[in-house]
C-alpha cells in the first residue's frame, strides 16, 4: 500500500474520536507552531469509550490510513481510548504492511513518563472513560516506570457527553464532577495527583479544581504530549524532515462540518472552518 501514499513532506496528523483531541492539538501547536497539522475527528461515531477493543481498533485504523493518504508521515492518536485499545495493534500489525517508515504515536506513555515527577505521595488517580479504565493502560505504563506508585482509576461516563453538548457550566456538570471526584478520593485519600485521562476533561478543569482538596492537582495532557513530541522529532531527524512547515491547519470531521466548526471554538477559542470526510464502516 505504501506505493500509493504521498511520499513528500506532509502535515502532522492528530486523530480523536471527537473534539477532545483538540486539547492535545492546542498544546502541540503552542509548542511547535511552525509545522502543518491536520486534525481528524470521528464525531459521527463518537464516543469511543464504551465501544469494544475490536471496534475502536477498526475505526482508528481507518482514520490513520486516511491521514496517511492525506500526506501525514506521523500521526498522533490524541485520544486515550484509541491509544489504549488500538495503538499497539496498529504499530505492530498494520504499519509494517501499510508503510514501515510512517509512525503512529499515542498519548498515554508521554503522560505516564512524567507522572513520577509530579506526585509527592506516590498515589495517583486516573479519571477517564470506561474503556480506558478497563484497559488498565495507565496502571501498566506507570508501573513499568514507577513501580512504587499506587494508581487508582475512576470511570466518568457522564463527563464526555457534558462537554460534547456544551453543558460544562451547568448544575448537572457540577454534580457529576463532584460525585466522581469524591468517589475516587474515598478509594484512596492519599492521592495528590489526578491525571485527566480523557482529552475532553480539560474543558471541565475549572469545575474539577473547585472540588479538589488542597494539595491535590489535576494534570492535563496537552503540554506533556507536546513536549514528548518535540523530543521525539529531535531524536528522529529523518521524521522531522518529513513534516512540512507552513503553520497551516486543516480540520476534518465525519459529522457535520458546520457543527464541528461551532463546537471546536469551545476548545480552541479561535475560528475553525472544518471539512466533512467519510471513513467508511
Amino acid at each position: 500500500m505504501s506505493s500509493a501514499l504521498p511520499i513528500g513532506p506532509g502535515p502532522i496528523g492528530v486523530f480523536d474520536s471527537g473534539y477532545g483531541g483538540l486539547t492535545i492539538l492546542e498544546g502541540i501547536r503552542r509548542r511547535m507552531p511552525q509545522y502543518d497539522y491536520v486534525y481528524l475527528g470521528d464525531n459521527a461515531r463518537a464516543p469511543y469509550g464504551p465501544r469494544s477493543f475490536d471496534v475502536v481498533y477498526e475505526y482508528t485504523r481507518q482514520a490513520v490510513i486516511r491521514l496517511f493518504e492525506l500526506g501525514c508521515h506521523l500521526v498522533i492518536l490524541g485520544c486515550n481510548t484509541a491509544s489504549a485499545k488500538a495503538l499497539r495493534s496498529i504499530q505492530q500489525n498494520d504499519l509494517p504492511h501499510i508503510d514501515p517508515d510512517r509512525r503512529v504515536l499515542g498519548i498515554i506513555i508521554p503522560t505516564a513518563e512524567v507522572v513520577g515527577q509530579l506526585t509527592r505521595t506516590r498515589h495517583v488517580g486516573i479519571l477517564a472513560t470506561d474503556g480506558t479504565i478497563r484497559s488498565q493502560s495507565y496502571e501498566i505504563e506507570i508501573a513499568k516506570r514507577y513501580p512504587d506508585i499506587q494508581v487508582t482509576g475512576m470511570a466518568c461516563p457522564m463527563w464526555v457527553p457534558l462537554v460534547e453538548n456544551n453543558e460544562v457550566n451547568t448544575p448537572g456538570a457540577d454534580y457529576f464532577v463532584r460525585k466522581d471526584i469524591e468517589k475516587m478520593m474515598e478509594k484512596d485519600r492519599s492521592i495528590d495527583t489526578i491525571i485527566l485521562g480523557c482529552t475532553h476533561y480539560p474543558i471541565l478543569l475549572h469545575m474539577i479544581e473547585k472540588h479538589l482538596k488542597p494539595g491535590v492537582r489535576a494534570v492535563c495532557q496537552g503540554d506533556y504530549v507536546a513536549e514528548s513530541l518535540f523530543s521525539y522529532l529531535q531524536r528522529h531527524p529523518e521524521m522531522e524532515e518529513r513534516c512540512s512547515k507552513g503553520s497551516h491547519m486543516r480540520y476534518l470531521t465525519t459529522e457535520s462540518a458546520e457543527k464541528f466548526s461551532e463546537r471546536a471554538r469551545l476548545f480552541l477559542r479561535e475560528h475553525v472552518c472544518a471539512e466533512h470526510v467519510d471513513l467508511g464502516g
